[in-house]
């Protein structure tokens, strides 16, 4: 989570599936230090999209935890090129039902 921190802007915005919903700054670490269960993530369909500074990853996501169904997911992050590092702004979850 250390690395995710460190190349996140302090005021992104995160959406995920309600709840938790719409978080932004702080709210996102608050929920994220929880531990989610997750023991493993498969990632397909990846995309890059770039226009000068800014670029949006996108996959499906599959997370697979313990005793529970498969969890997939569409997924977008959003990374802006600034003073020679690139800082994600946003994040958004969608689930596939």
């Amino acid at each position: 989570m250390d690395n995710a921190r460190a190349t996140t802007s302090e005021n992104a915005v995160m959406i995920f599936p309600y709840p938790p919903g719409i978080l932004q700054g702080h709210q996102i670490w608050n929920h994220l230090s929880r531990k989610t269960g997750w023991r493993s993530v498969a990632m397909a369909e990846r995309r890059v999209s770039r226009c000068g500074d800014i670029a949006i990853l996108s996959y499906r996501a599959a997370a697979e935890k313990p005793d529970r169904p498969i969890h997939e997911a569409l997924s977008a992050s959003t990374y802006l090129h600034d003073d020679g590092s690139w800082i994600r702004i946003s994040h958004q979850q969608t689930p596939v039902t």
